[in-house]
């Protein structure tokens, strides 16, 4: 058994769509970032990617490099779980958390989780995401952006 642990965060950007695990979710503003800045996607990569002793997404994925521009992180998680198994593991469960003021993050988990255990090949009830906020502490809490945090078991 192999233990992984994920993080990311991006702050938010006018005129972009909001991809949290996969899900295009109804918001004002989308994330910054060179791919679509999925959060949640990007620290369950980094987190499958560290359990396995793998690179993390920067190295893998470069912001530098043009073929990542806008690219899907469902695509990008995909590859990450290719890699994993290349190594002789499974991906065995995965835990995490998206930190934000806004959007309500429960209304979509549901969605989330069937679009990431598909790029996962992992059944969904494998896959827990819970919402938390900062109750107005630091940049989520100043609705500057949305962090996300994950852990992968791995066999």
């Amino acid at each position: 058994m192999r233990v992984g642990f994920g993080f990311d965060a991006h702050r938010f950007a006018a005129g972009r769509k909001l991809i949290l695990g996969g899900v295009v979710i109804p918001h004002e503003s989308g994330l910054l970032g060179h791919s679509d800045a999925d959060v949640l996607a990007h620290a369950v990569i980094d987190a499958v990617l560290g359990a396995a002793g793998l690179s993390d997404i920067g190295k893998l994925f470069p912001d530098t490099d043009p073929k990542y521009q806008d690219a899907s992180s469902l695509t990008l998680l995909a590859e990450a779980a290719r890699l994993v198994i290349g190594k002789g593991f499974k991906v065995t469960n995965i835990d995490s958390v998206v930190v934000c003021e806004e959007p309500k993050i429960a209304p979509h988990t549901e969605r989330m989780k069937q679009k990431l255990s598909a790029a996962l090949n992992l059944e969904p009830e494998r896959i827990s995401i819970k919402g938390k906020t900062t109750e107005g502490m630091g940049f989520p809490g100043r609705r500057e952006g949305i962090a996300a945090y994950a852990v992968a078991l791995l066999e």
